[in-house]
C-alpha cells in the first residue's frame, strides 16, 4: 500500500489533499468531520484584516463622540484602541485553541490582508492559540493607476517581513496571477523567508445580466477547466525555490490532485469540490491516489514528485505561451 504521507510548512501530513479557507473549516464540528474523512489539513476560513481595524475605528468614533464618558484624553480611548481588537480576534483564537483540542490534523489559521498596518501584531496571538502554521491572503488587484508594479509587490514583501518578525511558526503567502513577473516574485518571497507558496487565490469575478442590466457575481465556485493556469506556474516554479508550493484553484478530483503532484506540488487544496460533494469526497480523491501510485509502482510521493515540472520536462517549452501560439497556428 503506498504511503501518502508528505511535508508541508515543516509539517508532517497524512496526505498532501488540504482543505482550503472557506467556510467549511470555520467550525470545530466541520473540521472534526474533514479529519474523519481523510483532509491531510485544514486552513481555517480567513480573518479579515478589515475587521480587527474597521470594527476599532467605529467603536473609537462612537467613544469620542460621548463626551458625558470620554475625554479627549482619556486613557479609555487607549484601552478601547488595544481591547476592542483583541475582542475582535476572540472567536477565532478560541476556534483554534478548541480545535488543538479536538483534532490531531495541522491546523493552518489565515488571514486575507491589503496593507502593512498593525494588524500583523495580532499574527502572535494567532501562534500563541496553538496555531501550527499561518498562510496570509494577500489580495491586492493590479487596479491602482498611481502605483507601480513594483510598489504593489512590495507591499507583498513587507507583509511578510512584518509577520515574520512576529511569529516563529511557518508561514504561506496565497498570491493572485496578477503580476508583471509572477516567477520573479514568487522566487523574491521565497528568499525573503516563506515557507510556502499557495498558487491561487480567487477573486470575486463579475457578470452582466443582460436583462437586469445590472452586475452580478459569476459564481462562487471554481470549475475544473481552472486548473489549468495553477498546474503551469507549479510546473514553472518546482524545483526552483526552496519553499513549498501548494496548488489551489479548480482541483475538483483524485486525478486533478496526481497531475499537481507531478507537476511538482506539495499539497493541493480544495474547496469547491467539498462543497459539492461533502466531505466524504475527500476519500474517494485518496483513494484514486493511492490506487494509481499502487498501479504506478509508486511507493511514496517524492518518486513522482516534479517529475513532469518544466524543469524536468521533456518538452518545456508546452508550460510557455510560445508553444500555444504554435500549436492554434500550425507552426511546425
Amino acid at each position: 500500500m503506498a504511503d501518502l504521507s508528505t511535508k508541508y510548512l515543516g509539517l508532517t501530513l497524512g496526505n498532501p489533499i488540504v482543505v482550503g479557507s472557506c467556510g467549511i473549516t470555520s467550525s470545530v464540528k466541520e473540521i472534526r468531520e474533514l479529519e474523519k474523512n481523510g483532509a491531510g489539513a485544514v486552513v481555517l476560513k480567513s480573518l479579515f484584516e478589515e475587521q480587527i481595524l474597521r470594527e476599532a475605528e467605529y467603536k473609537l468614533k462612537m467613544a469620542e463622540q460621548d463626551d458625558m464618558m470620554y475625554s479627549r484624553y482619556s486613557e479609555t480611548l487607549d484601552y478601547i484602541d488595544v481591547h476592542i481588537k483583541e475582542r475582535e480576534l476572540s472567536d477565532y483564537i478560541s476556534l483554534i485553541k478548541n480545535l488543538k483540542k479536538e483534532v490531531l490534523i495541522p491546523v493552518i489559521a489565515s488571514v486575507n490582508c491589503v496593507t502593512t498596518q498593525e494588524w500583523t501584531l495580532f499574527a502572535r496571538q494567532i501562534q500563541a492559540a496553538g496555531a501550527d502554521a499561518l498562510e496570509l491572503n494577500i489580495f491586492i488587484m493590479p487596479f491602482s493607476l498611481e502605483h507601480s508594479p513594483a510598489e504593489t509587490e512590495a507591499t507583498y514583501y513587507k507583509i511578510l517581513e512584518k509577520v515574520k518578525k512576529e511569529v516563529s511558526i511557518p508561514v504561506a503567502i496565497k498570491l493572485s496571477p496578477y503580476f508583471v513577473n509572477l516567477g520573479q516574485v514568487i522566487r523574491s518571497l521565497d528568499s525573503k523567508g516563506a515557507d510556502a507558496v499557495v498558487l491561487f487565490n480567487r477573486f470575486a469575478s463579475p457578470d452582466i445580466d443582460i436583462d437586469a442590466m445590472k452586475v452580478v457575481n459569476a459564481g462562487k465556485f471554481r470549475s475544473p477547466s481552472e486548473m489549468n493556469n495553477t498546474l503551469r506556474w507549479i510546473a514553472i516554479m518546482a524545483k526552483r525555490v526552496g519553499c513549498g508550493l501548494a496548488a489551489s484553484t479548480g482541483i475538483h478530483d483524485g486525478d486533478s490532485v496526481i497531475k499537481m503532484l507531478l507537476a511538482g506540488a506539495t499539497v493541493t487544496q480544495v474547496t469547491s469540490a467539498i462543497y459539492k460533494h461533502g466531505p466524504g469526497y475527500i476519500l474517494e480523491m485518496r483513494n484514486r491516489l493511492e490506487d494509481w501510485m499502487d498501479k504506478k509502482g509508486f511507493n511514496y510521493i517524492d518518486q513522482f514528485r516534479g517529475r513532469l515540472s518544466q524543469e524536468k520536462s521533456e518538452n518545456p517549452e508546452i508550460f510557455e505561451r510560445l508553444q500555444f501560439m504554435k500549436y492554434f497556428s500550425e507552426i511546425a
